[in-house]
């Protein structure tokens, strides 16, 4: 804890609230959503819609600030983490918590009254998955926390969809699963440079745990895994050519990164020799990878 934060000195302007909704992870959220909803079949009113993005937006930042409300210990203790609003200071962490569930709230009770109930209940489900599940259960005591907690991100096409539809079916399970599989590989390539943060707050994250090469091992199992995943919606019929080529172009790079994340020189305990710069390479572009990847399969519907 900084000394202003012991001091009990909270300096907050709306840069620092913003900051606790993490706005980074929420666009991916927001976009997946998005898409959820583009591809579903049937119509929604576009004032609705865009209540039903707003509404996975404000539960999407609601998790933020409640998670940075659980970790603020260990985020004081890790450098990644300990300029946030709570560990340094700038914003007390009951009301960080009060901002969180009142987000989480209005977000569900909006998207029942204004949308539909289904879809109301789902986006409810991905808050408490979120917060119980990963934050206050997993994270701190698996780790095979990003692989369980990971359906948590894994919710917002599913949202999207049943925003239009009131329904869930395969498609956006599909959807689901990508985003799903797609979550190792994407935050343990973080971990992997992020390790020693990790060990000193006490996280068992699994190059923690397990090391860097039993990481990469994993990292490269689930892209194995993920690459012919995205092209379900092709083999269903739920999409068409333009797709299928876009999803192998990108998985082949995908797997190319994740290759070079596995073939890293290491020292004998599997840590980097070259400061993790592959690792920090496959983590950036896993981020662009979901975005091109979602949007290929908006812009195949839209056009077809």
């Amino acid at each position: 804890m900084t000394p202003a934060a012991e001091a009990g000195v909270w300096e907050a302007d709306y840069r620092d609230w913003i900051a606790l909704l993490k706005p980074r992870v929420l666009t991916l959220v927001v976009f997946t959503g998005a898409i959820g909803l583009i591809v579903a079949p049937g119509h929604l009113h576009p004032v609705l819609a865009f209540t039903a993005i707003l509404c996975i937006t404000v539960a999407a930042g609601a998790c933020g600030a409640i998670n940075m409300w659980y970790d603020r210990d260990i985020d004081a203790i890790m450098r990644r983490t300990r300029k946030r609003p709570i560990p340094a200071g700038r914003i007390e962490p009951g009301a960080a918590l009060g901002f969180g569930i009142t987000l989480a709230v209005g977000s569900v009770l909006m998207m029942g009254l204004a949308v539909n109930i289904p879809a109301a209940l789902i986006l409810a489900l991905s808050i408490c998955f979120y917060v119980f599940v990963y934050t206050m259960w997993l994270k701190r005591r698996t780790p095979q926390n990003i692989v369980i907690g990971g359906a948590a991100g894994a919710f917002p096409p599913v949202i999207g969809w049943a925003a239009v539809t009131g329904t869930v079916d395969l498609v956006p399970l599909v959807l689901f699963g990508i985003v799903f599989i797609w979550t190792p590989p994407h935050f343990w390539s973080l971990a992997l440079w992020a390790n020693d943060d990790y060990r000193k707050a006490g996280v068992p994250m699994l190059p923690v745990v397990a090391g860097g090469r039993e990481t990469r091992r994993q990292i490269m199992l689930y892209t194995l895994v993920l690459v012919p995943l995205t092209l379900a919606p092709f083999f269903m019929g739920f999409s068409g050519l333009p797709y299928c080529v876009a999803a192998t172009a990108l998985g082949m790079v995908f797997l190319l990164r994740v290759y070079r994340v596995m073939t890293d020189e290491q020292d004998q305990d599997g840590r980097s020799l070259t400061n993790d710069a592959p690792a920090k390479a496959a983590f950036k572009y896993s981020i662009y990878y979901l975005f091109a990847l979602f949007g290929a399969l908006a812009l195949d519907r839209l056009v077809g």
